[in-house]
Order: structure tokens, then C-alpha cells, then sequence
């Protein structure tokens, strides 16, 4: 079991970064308000690592903080949640502020995440506050997680930031036409990807 990895930054594709550790490089799925606090490529990183094997994979989901991980896979043990829609879910929301949402039974809030319908929201918020009890209750006060961004790096790639951060919602569950709405809406010229998905999301909730 891969429980924790450190090394190098190599590429950064949202909300995909690769991760060389002793020659080895990791491809590891984080969400996207892990993947904003990363540092620039070229520099080291520890990622806490959530590892799934299936039949026709083995896939690493990573995070900045344990209490993050901890947070996906108490979300993966919701009926109806894998690991695509629980990162879908920590993309849109930080730890806390999804932490927040359950305790405060945000219902709208989370059937703006994509794949959350209204029935799969009311089963988070019943499941996950049980969930929270007796947990400590700053347990996933991540502030470093809301949305806080690092130095952007500039990636050596032809696409545009624009087709990027469309990509990159997608890949998070968004329909391809609601991506495109979402970043035509923030787009910018001086913008970049990862400034672009994080003001998307922000739009979207």
C-alpha cells in the first residue's frame, strides 16, 4: 500500500501531476484544491496517497493533508461514491468548506458539484454528518485548502489555458458544454489554467 510519495514535480496536467520519486514517476489524480497549494514543477512535493486497485487499473489519488484523505475515503464509503466523484466533490469544495456544507445541510450548495443530484446531496448530508461525530471538530479545517493557489507554473504545451481548464472540468465530471460556459465566463487573456478551473469552480457553486 502507497501511502505517501515525495519528489519531484514533473508535469503538472489538472487535475493530473506527475511525480518522480527515485526514477519512478507517479501519475496521481488530486483534487483541485489539493493541485492549487502544489509548488512549481521542477520542485519537491509530499502527496498523501489514497491507492485504488481495480481489475483494469491502479490508480493513486493524492492529497496535501492527511485530513483530506481521510475525508475522501470517508466519502468513497458513501452508497453511489467512487473515487471520481469523491474528487469531483473535493475539487469544488475545500475540506472545510464541504464539512461545512453537511453540518449546515447545504443542499443547493451540493447539487452544484458535478454529479450530484439532489437525492445523492441528501445522502451525503446524512451519511457524512454521522460520519463527523466524534471527530475532532478543527479535524478538517484545512484553511490552506480554500482555494489558496501557489506561484503558477508556465507548462511547456501548445494548448491554450482556455482548452486546459476545459479539459480539466471534465475530466472532474463536468459536461463538455457546461465547461466551456463555465470558462468562457472567467476566461481572460492573462489567465491561466489553474486560475481559470479555480474561478470556474468558484462560478459554478
Amino acid at each position: 500500500m502507497i501511502g505517501r510519495l515525495r519528489g519531484i514535480i514533473l508535469e503538472k496536467q489538472p487535475p493530473l501531476v506527475l511525480l518522480e520519486t527515485q526514477g519512478v514517476g507517479y501519475e496521481i489524480h488530486m483534487p483541485m484544491t489539493c493541485f492549487y497549494a502544489l509548488p512549481n514543477i521542477g520542485q519537491e512535493a509530499i502527496i498523501y496517497i489514497h491507492f485504488v486497485v481495480r481489475e483494469d487499473a491502479q490508480l493513486l489519488f493524492g492529497f496535501t493533508h492527511k485530513q483530506e484523505r481521510a475525508l475522501f475515503r470517508e466519502l468513497i464509503k458513501v452508497n453511489g461514491v467512487g473515487p471520481k466523484l469523491a474528487l469531483a466533490i473535493l475539487s469544488g469544495m475545500s475540506a472545510s468548506q464541504f464539512v461545512s456544507a453537511v453540518e449546515h445541510q447545504e443542499i443547493n450548495a451540493l447539487v452544484k458539484l458535478p454529479g450530484v443530484g439532489k437525492k445523492t446531496a441528501e445522502r451525503l448530508v446524512v451519511e457524512m454528518k454521522d460520519r463527523f461525530k466524534g471527530m475532532s471538530g478543527d479535524m478538517f479545517a484545512v484553511g490552506a485548502t480554500d482555494f489558496a493557489l501557489s506561484a503558477p507554473s508556465a507548462a511547456d504545451t501548445d494548448i491554450s489555458p482556455e482548452n486546459e481548464a476545459v479539459e480539466a472540468l471534465v475530466s472532474l465530471g463536468y459536461k463538455p458544454q457546461e465547461a466551456s460556459r463555465l470558462v468562457n465566463k472567467v476566461a481572460r487573456p492573462d489567465a491561466d489554467s489553474e486560475t481559470l478551473i479555480r474561478e470556474a469552480l468558484r462560478a459554478a457553486l
